[in-house]
């Protein structure tokens, strides 16, 4: 059998699935950190963006402070406080072109599969073009997903949905110049996108808007506001005030875990407060069914976008009674009742649970049947899979949180990743992949946290099928997302050279302790000895003498 061959026969190659958020911040962080330039984002779209390139529908926004809604190197002096879908969109382009990223983009090529050819240690990638249905194969030594969780669409599993003889369509797909004006419209889901858009197409009122519901949520107050111009000036000539500033909201945030998801002692007041202010925004016959029955938290909180209060419209109606299927005409209620509808709008999520592409490891099973393997998605520190080399996720399993900005937790793993792969661009690793023992650790730890956490409470797309395993939060803080993943432990991968890594790694720690140890030493000599003779001079001869006595 030959040998695989040396890393320093080829240079090693990093594919990278997206060109989103996580695709460029990873692709920023290899140019700026690690000065790596052979790297190709493949991006089926034909533009960078991802989820904000793609969710075009009206009032799209970010609910997370844009001053933390952005990257740590790239602060900007925002015009308000959340940013709409325009404006990020824009933002993530800008940067792109900053960093000059756009010619290490294959836009419009899909990637079909990833297969781990452990003869050569490399992947090999099949490639489709988007438009023509071409396809090309490609290789990399490395390949890292940066598709995320919010992906795919995920269609109601509602029977008769190809019978509708109307216009449909998801509300991650909006149709462009969709007309509804005179038009009776159907809105399928209650989520935070619905919640957005439903205030604005209601706002004409020959546009009748039948929302069917579900499960209800909790609202808080709206909390974007435009920003002064004294602000703007300030942020912008004040030195390290946007700095702080994004250190404030990184602490209000934690601060929102606590209160919500750490510990339930506050959680009774929160949901008083919340139950208040749907009573007093949404029309009095919608308050029981749109007041929930679990606690807070247990679902992501919305930030209420006038959607309470534009349900007083008159052309804009809840429906609670369930959908028993999709009819020609529109949908038929499990009251029997058959409503008919012009356009039907599906507000369902996304299709948080499954992983998309077909990447196999080296056991010829691929992620997604690892996945279903273990119950719902699995990964090491969100990051790395067991029989996978050189194989990372951004934005893996249990990493989503319902308190924080996803581009901040996109940072923290993007520094873990580059640490890894780092000595696979040097050579001094050929591949490595982690170890299934402190990945079962890891999970075992994860799931006896979530087991007792407020996200085993009810419905959500945090969990496989809504009720299953909870897959897709992270049950902690900023700061233990952080810690957890601040440096490898070398000693839960394995692979091509990792031993001896691990090795060269823990002897540099020894030596840094021996460095460390002997500063200590004799900076507290120092002292001692200054503080027994007040009229010392320090001389390095006598420096020299001191650090002799030590040794």
């Amino acid at each position: 059998m030959a040998s695989p061959p040396s890393s320093k026969d080829e240079e090693t190659t990093v594919a990278i699935i997206g060109a989103g958020t996580g695709g460029l911040a990873l692709a920023i962080a290899l140019k700026q950190k690690l000065g790596y330039h052979k790297f190709t984002i493949y991006e089926k779209a034909s533009e960078v963006g991802g989820t904000w390139r793609d969710n075009i529908y009206p009032g799209c926004s970010s609910d997370i402070h844009m001053g933390f809604y952005s990257l740590s190197t790239d602060l900007r002096d925002w015009k308000e406080s959340h940013g709409s879908q325009e404006v990020i969109f824009e933002y993530w382009k800008d940067l792109a072109k900053k960093y000059d990223i756009y010619p290490y983009i294959s836009f419009d090529s899909k990637v079909v599969s990833a297969n781990w050819d452990d003869m050569k240690q490399r992947y090999d990638l099949l490639l489709e073009n988007s438009i023509s249905g071409s396809r090309r194969q490609s290789t990399a030594h490395i390949v890292i997903s940066a598709i995320g969780v919010l992906e795919v669409p995920r269609f109601a599993s509602i029977p008769g949905l190809n019978d509708f003889k109307g216009q449909m369509f998801h509300s991650a797909r909006w149709e462009r110049g969709v007309d509804m004006r005179g038009k009776r419209v159907a809105v399928i889901g209650n989520g935070a996108s619905a919640t957005q858009f439903i205030p604005i197409i209601s706002e004409d009122p020959s546009v009748e808007v039948i929302e069917f519901c579900r499960t209800p949520n909790w609202f808080m107050p709206p909390v974007r506001s435009p920003y002064s111009s004294l602000r703007r000036w300030a942020v912008r000539n004040v030195p390290f005030l946007m700095r702080f500033s994004r250190i404030l909201l990184f602490l209000r945030f934690e601060g929102l875990y606590w209160s919500v998801f750490g510990t339930s002692i506050f959680r009774p007041i929160l949901a008083k407060f919340m139950g208040m202010y749907i009573r007093y925004t949404a029309p009095k016959q919608y308050h029981r069914e749109l007041t929930p029955n679990y606690p807070p938290g247990c679902k992501r909180i919305i930030f209420d976008t006038n959607y309470l209060a534009a349900l007083h419209r008159p052309n804009l109606t809840l429906n609670w009674d369930g959908i028993e299927s999709i009819v020609e005409a529109g949908i038929l209620t499990k009251k029997g009742e058959t409503i008919p509808f012009d356009i039907i709008i599906l507000s369902t999520g996304f299709a948080a649970d499954e992983f998309p592409i077909p990447i196999t490891g080296n056991k010829s099973y691929t992620i997604q049947k690892y996945f279903e393997s273990q119950g719902g998605g699995k990964a090491y520190l969100g990051t790395a899979y067991p029989a996978f080399p050189n194989f990372f996720t951004i934005c893996g399993p249990n990493t989503a949180t319902g308190h924080t900005s996803v581009i901040y937790s996109n940072e923290v793993q993007i520094d873990y990743i580059i640490q890894l792969i780092k000595p696979i661009l040097s050579g001094d690793i050929l591949s490595l992949e982690v170890r299934n023992e402190p990945t079962e650790e890891y999970n075992d730890k994860l799931q006896a946290r979530l087991s007792k956490s407020v996200f085993t409470s009810c419905f959500s797309w945090y969990r496989v099928g809504g009720t299953g395993k909870i897959t897709n939060i992270f049950p902690g803080s900023g700061t233990t997302f952080w810690w957890w993943l601040r440096k490898p432990n070398w000693d839960h991968y394995t692979g091509i050279g990792v031993e001896g890594w691990a090795t060269s790694v823990r002897e540099k720690q020894r030596r840094r302790q021996i460095v460390s140890f002997t500063l200590a030493a004799a900076t507290g000599a120092l002292i001692y000895h200054v503080s027994k003779e007040p009229s010392f001079i320090f001389g390095y001869k006598t420096i020299l003498d001191m650090l002799k006595g030590i040794y």
